[in-house]
């Protein structure tokens, strides 16, 4: 049985990334020392953030080095909050880049997107009750 999920983004500059997040998600970190921030996000979720820097000597050459891939969305983080509005202005107010507005999707959720200072795609979602 999974009993935790902790999503790990892989960043440039950690510093950076850990202020957006924290100003982005108004949570503070549960965990901030070098190479690694967390943030809970849910009762059995947390979101990671490491540096480039660490992920690559755990990687060794056995896979190409997320540098490679910098500015290319490398996931994306979708997240059903209470107030997607708020979250996607103080997203944007934390310098992400606009991708797409808040609209209602065609599978019923409202959500719109952003991309992070890394270019990791976040999804700020609410499910759509009416039917």
């Amino acid at each position: 049985m999974i009993k935790d999920i902790i999503t790990i983004l892989y960043v440039a500059d950690q510093d950076r990334s850990k202020e957006f997040y924290k100003n982005v998600l108004s949570l503070e970190p549960i965990l901030d020392v070098p190479g690694m921030t967390e943030f809970q996000i849910s009762p059995n979720h947390k979101l990671g953030l490491m540096p480039e820097d660490g992920i690559e000597k755990i990687l060794s050459k056995n896979v190409p080095s997320p540098r490679t891939g910098n500015g290319i969305p490398r996931c994306e983080l979708y997240l059903l909050v209470d107030n997607p509005k708020r979250y996607f202005k103080r997203a944007l107010e934390q310098n992400a880049k606009l991708v797409s507005e808040l609209a209602l999707r065609n599978w019923g959720d409202f959500a719109g997107y952003v991309a992070d200072p890394d270019g990791n795609v976040l999804a700020f979602a609410q499910k759509n009750n009416l039917k």
